[in-house]
């Protein structure tokens, strides 16, 4: 059994993030403004956009909060998409998602003005990502990479395995950490996946995200191995992840859920609003 295991703070190392890019906003002189256009009554969508602008209050960043009906047309929604490309308090936005049913939702991504893609999910963001040129990056892979780094894990060299390849987390994630920089070898995995057990079994990193309430068990997972949970389900009143507890107990380090990925995703939002604000992206 591995010893006890360390617990990767996220909520702590958002706060040590936010402290410092508040104090960035306040010395530069920066005028920012964080756009965010909601549709619908989600009621966790509503949550994690509330969430996004308590952190912009905190740090000194504006917020335009853009809200619609989940009867909103698409017509509607690329409306408000482009007055946020066009407004110049706004430094970048994100359109939350998932969108209404029957909404392409590519479509809407690909309205934004990609020198305001706050989220790192428009095309030519994710493009430059794919070819290692400087552009703002999808909040929650970057999370996990800055989880992971700051608490002293190198990811150079090692197994990694993905547990999903959606185009928010698993596929940006797998460029991110096999690029230069984190050089990590990296294993997509999906609901095809041949032999998942036998890829777990070589993984010295594994990230969840899925979206199954505690998908990996403890036999799944190699002794020793760090574990990032990014999933985030609610059973009953109880917010819980894809890795199931009994995993704690075998692992070297891991993420909690809530707590974990969560804030530091947050954290990489407004990091992001300030490198746009500063022509990074051009």
């Amino acid at each position: 059994m591995a010893t006890t295991a360390k617990i990767l703070d996220g909520r702590k190392l958002a706060a040590d993030i936010k402290a410092k890019i508040a104090s960035q906003v306040k010395s530069e002189k920066l005028n920012l403004g964080l756009g965010t256009i909601l549709v619908g009554s989600d009621p966790s969508s509503h949550s994690y956009v509330a969430g996004k602008h308590r952190d912009c209050a905190e740090v000194g960043i504006n917020s335009i909060r853009v809200e619609l009906p989940e009867s909103a047309s698409e017509s509607e929604i690329l409306q408000a998409v482009a007055k946020l490309n066009s407004d110049p308090n706004c430094t970048g936005f994100i359109v939350q998602l998932p969108l209404p049913n029957g909404v392409n939702a590519n479509r809407v991504l690909e309205s934004i003005d990609p020198t305001k893609d706050a989220d790192g999910l428009h095309p030519l963001n994710l493009g430059k990502l794919v070819l290692q040129q400087k552009a703002p990056l999808p909040c929650t892979p970057q999370a996990i990479h800055e989880l992971v780094s700051q608490n002293g894990i190198s990811w150079e060299g090692k197994n990694v395995v993905v547990l999903g390849r959606g185009t928010t987390v698993g596929r940006p994630l797998g460029l991110l950490l096999s690029g230069k920089g984190a050089n990590a070898t990296v294993t997509l995995t999906h609901s095809k996946t041949a032999d998942l057990i036998s890829h777990l079994s070589r993984a010295e990193i594994v990230i969840a995200a899925l979206g199954k309430p505690h998908f990996l068990k403890r036999e799944m997972v190699r002794e020793g191995a760090v574990v990032i949970d990014v999933g985030l389900s609610r059973i009953g009143e109880k917010l819980v992840g894809d890795v199931d507890p009994s995993v704690y107990e075998r692992v070297s380090a891991y993420s909690p859920v809530p707590g974990g990925v969560g804030p530091l995703t947050r954290a990489m939002l407004l990091r992001n609003v300030v490198e746009l604000a500063r022509k990074g992206v051009h």
